[in-house]
Parts: C-alpha cells; structure tokens; sequence
C-alpha cells in the first residue's frame, strides 16, 4: 500500500491517503508506519509501564521461589493472592534475551510489542525469540 493523492473534480480539495496503523500504548495512540516505509524520525523511547511493571514482577518472582521464600508456583500464587497460571506466564518473562529485557527497558521495544504477546509462549532460545518478535503480530 503506497500514499496516494487526488484531486477532487472542480479541483478545490485535495485528498491524501497514507497507510498506517494504529495501536494503544498505555492509554495513548501509537503510529505505525508501514512495513517498507521510510521512518519517521527517530522515534522517542516509548516506555511502556504495564511491560517494565510485567518484567519487574517476574523476576520479583524468581527470586521468591529460588530463595526459597515460596517454594512453588501455586504457593506463591496464594501469597500474591493471584491466579497461578498468571503467575507462571508473568514467570516466563525472566527467560527473555537480556537484550530484549534492556530495550523494553529503555522504550526501545518494537512498536507493535505488546505485554499480551510477551505472555504468550515464546521458545527459550534467545535468537528465535529476537526473529519471533521481529515479526509484525496483530
């Protein structure tokens, strides 16, 4: 899809079409330019507090159960007062690549990178994690 102008018949309006994607980014709108077109400047860090929130919970969590503060998922579920399969797909999110860790982080994460993808399953292999989130999800 390609930005495309015309011009109406008594030749006093002037429509310009550009292709782009919305998406909600903690309660704000986001533009997403099209796959193949040109950036934009460069785009400002977009922290995004539920993924930094999401991230500092999970390895909150990893810690409790390693030191043995809570020796499972469903006890530590019971502690936190929270359903035990949130707490083992916020879990997940500890065997992240580290540098995907640091970009979510810094507001660097891809644009379309939502909290919901990341608590979907994910391969443990780092470099099939950075290819997986490379590709545009809806």
């Amino acid at each position: 899809m390609t930005t495309t102008a015309t011009l109406s018949r008594d030749g006093r309006t002037l429509t310009v079409r550009v292709p782009m994607t919305f998406r909600q980014r903690g309660g704000r709108k986001l533009v997403i330019s099209p796959e193949g077109a040109a950036a934009w400047p460069a785009p400002r860090p977009r922290i995004d507090n539920a993924m930094i929130k999401a991230l500092a919970r999970a390895f909150r969590w990893r810690r409790l159960l390693e030191t043995g503060v809570h020796t499972t998922i469903d006890d530590l579920a019971a502690a936190e007062r929270i359903n035990a399969s949130y707490v083992s797909r916020i879990l997940r999110l500890t065997l992240l690549a580290p540098d995907i860790v640091e970009a979510i982080l810094d507001g660097r994460q891809p644009a379309a990178m939502t909290v919901k993808e990341l608590m979907q399953p994910m391969p443990v292999e780092w470099v099939e994690q950075r290819n997986n989130l490379e590709q545009p999800h809806n």
